[in-house]
């Protein structure tokens, strides 16, 4: 694959055909090379990540080829360099979910339309019906702060981290590594969890992997430029409420399991200006900000 549609929409693309870790391979990139080398909103990508993890040290291996792991460079440095305030770094895992989801949308309308576009040359009642199940009833949705969920079952899940750049002896923001690992076109042997799926199980056809990476690079960068356009306000800019309009986890009954083993029940209500989950204790019926956790919907 030449990925001609992300390349169009990054400054740099690299395509690595096996690496450990995406968010490594940026991390020393970044850390050994000049910022002009590596811009704001360069990409690392593989289809052969071996080294895969997540929140809490969390590893994991997929097979060759079946899923995307994605990193993306957030630089303050640079002539492209993009500013934040140190406070607002909280809605970048945040951002690059709802970028995701909208991008796994496309891509389950996409087969929706294209199962269509069978049945419609087929006219049999039963490609009709293979329609109907490639894209309707799908649900996708952000799970706070940065799982992507399709009709329940976690698709893509996203790692960001803070690295010093450049000039940080003299209070500029460190750079951020956004990392996001794709669930592809794994079956029902290939799922890490009970609770994974891929595109390909959710739609019943094999995605356009270019078309999915170059939608979520361009819905991701736009994002990080409006917050940026209002120096980190995400209330101001409207990406607070289009980041709770996709967020599946307000208005749900959760589990929250905190830093330290401590764990709050409750409603999650909204998110507040810095992007934490409000959620609303079941015993005392008192709310309070989560910044960090795991979430768990529950269902009664």
């Amino acid at each position: 694959m030449e990925w001609d549609r992300s390349r169009e929409v990054v400054p740099k693309l690299v395509v690595l055909e096996r690496v450990g870790s995406t968010n490594d391979e940026m991390r020393r990139a970044i850390e050994t090379s000049d910022a002009s080398d590596w811009p704001h909103g360069s990409v690392i990508v593989t289809d052969d990540q071996t080294q895969g993890r997540g929140r809490l040290g969390r590893t994991w291996l997929a097979p060759t080829g079946k899923t995307l792991a994605i990193s993306v460079a957030v630089r303050p440095d640079g002539p492209d360099g993009v500013r934040l305030p140190i406070d607002a770094y909280g809605w970048l895992p945040l951002i690059a979910g709802a970028a995701m989801t909208e991008a796994v949308r496309g891509a389950v309308a996409a087969a929706s339309e294209a199962a269509a576009s069978d049945a419609g040359e087929s006219g049999s009642r039963a490609t009709d019906a293979a329609a109907s199940d490639a894209g309707g009833g799908v649900d996708v949705a952000l799970k706070w702060p940065n799982d992507v969920l399709v009709s329940g079952y976690k698709v893509c899940g996203i790692l960001c981290e803070l690295l010093p750049v450049t000039g940080a002896e003299h209070g500029d923001p460190p750079a951020v590594v956004v990392g996001a690992g794709l669930n592809l076109t794994l079956d029902e042997h290939d799922l890490p969890t009970l609770t994974s799926t891929s595109l390909l199980l959710a739609t019943g056809r094999r995605p356009d992997a270019d078309a999915v990476l170059a939608d979520y690079l361009e819905r991701f960068l736009s994002l990080v430029a409006e917050l940026s356009a209002a120096e980190g306000d995400a209330v101001a800019c409207g990406i607070a409420d289009r980041v709770a309009e996709l967020c599946g986890t307000l208005g749900e009954e959760v589990r929250v399991e905190l830093p330290g083993d401590a764990e709050l029940v409750g409603t999650a209500e909204r998110l507040d200006r810095d992007g934490r989950l409000v959620v609303r204790e079941r015993e005392n019926g008192e709310p309070q900000a989560v910044a960090a956790g795991d979430v768990t919907h529950l269902r009664y």
